[in-house]
């Protein structure tokens, strides 16, 4: 899996994204080549579930230091919250 294969099936199964919009990239100062996507294992949601996900994380920070990673689920695609976060 990498980021634009992410974005793909994102897109694909109908959840709405933003990170991979060319507003939100441009107003972050950030591109497609900074996202890299690896596996996350188990993780466990703030809603106490435990689901596997796909980490999509930055490379290099962005503007005002963002570089916070998003989850995925692995299977529906869908967009993770982890418990802490």
């Amino acid at each position: 899996m990498n980021a634009s294969e992410l974005k793909y099936q994102v897109e694909r199964a109908g959840h709405d994204s933003h990170f991979f919009t060319r507003e939100t990239m441009r107003f972050f100062g950030d591109r497609m080549a900074n996202y890299g996507v690896r596996d996350a294992g188990n993780v466990k949601t703030n809603l106490g579930d435990t689901v596997p996900a796909w980490e999509l994380y930055r490379r290099r920070a962005v503007k005002h230091g963002l570089k916070a990673s998003a989850y995925f689920h692995k299977e529906t695609f869908a967009r993770v919250f982890p418990a802490g976060e």
